[in-house]
């Protein structure tokens, strides 16, 4: 594989973002073969990309805070309907020049799988690493349902995906900012915990990879694995060795070698 010299190599945030409010960052290369667009999940946001954006050399790559987190947090948290439509916007920006991939981590994936269902001719892939899917397969636990306090939630949150050590390394400004998104988590976990579908992946037509990493939640999206092929056996599906939800942070090359591998094979049977 070759790698093309860069045009800018960093990731750095734009001006005119296609959607009023919206931060949007980008990262261009010489001759892209596509772009990536990456949507971020909950309690994250779009600088969380940046080992993966280093890896994926060959294409320019977008990220974003959506709606409610980090820089896009004066648009305030919205719905399903709103983060899709966000997304939209970034894709009609970048399919007039390229192709587009979708990565999705998480709830981000929720994002990019709904979008291919809207907007199938203009994607070329979508690429999504353990996105919360309940209305296939519900995870057998139970949690203190939600409350209202925003804060407590973010943190609680962040404790049980992340980690205790990491909260307690975070420094006070780190955990501020954290809490300061709990609004939009909470509309995250609303989506996905009310209980019925949202979309249908059965009409998905987009080709799709669905990643998961082989830690402690392994078995359970093993299990999801193989519902997520009965709805629809065209998606598929991929464990990733040593690798837990955070992923995009400790296995960046892992996913930056699947995206390459599929857009291989896609461009190959073109």
């Amino acid at each position: 594989m070759t790698s093309p010299s860069t045009k800018s190599a960093r990731l750095h945030f734009i001006t005119n973002s296609p959607v009023k409010g919206l931060a949007v960052a980008e990262r261009r290369v010489a001759n892209p073969r596509a772009c990536v667009i990456c949507v971020h999940g909950a309690l994250d946001r779009g600088g969380s990309f940046v080992r993966l954006v280093r890896r994926l050399e060959t294409f320019d790559v977008v990220v974003y805070d959506r709606r409610g987190y980090q820089g896009s947090r004066d648009l305030r948290p919205v719905d399903l309907d709103h983060h899709v439509e966000d997304l939209r916007a970034l894709v009609a920006r970048e399919v007039e020049h390229l192709p587009v991939i979708l990565f999705g981590h998480s709830f981000g994936g929720v994002v990019t799988f709904a979008a291919a269902l809207r907007e199938p001719s203009s994607i070329g892939l979508v690429v999504n690493f353990e996105s919360p899917l309940p209305w296939i397969l519900r995870r057998a636990h139970s949690r203190p349902p939600l409350s209202d306090d925003t804060r407590s939630e973010a943190e609680r949150f962040f404790r049980r995906v992340v980690s205790d050590k990491a909260w307690d390394r975070l420094s006070e400004p780190q955990r501020e900012s954290r809490r300061q998104d709990g609004p939009a988590l909470l509309r995250d976990l609303a989506t996905i915990q009310r209980g019925h579908s949202p979309f249908d992946l059965a009409k998905l037509r987009v080709p799709a990879t669905y990643a998961y990493g082989d830690g402690d939640s392994a078995s359970y999206y093993r299990a999801l694995a193989v519902e997520l092929l009965e709805v629809n056996p065209s998606i598929e599906t991929l464990e990733i060795e040593h690798a837990s939800h955070g992923a995009h942070l400790k296995n960046s090359d892992q996913l930056a070698a699947i995206v390459h591998q599929r857009w291989d094979q896609l461009c190959a049977s073109a």
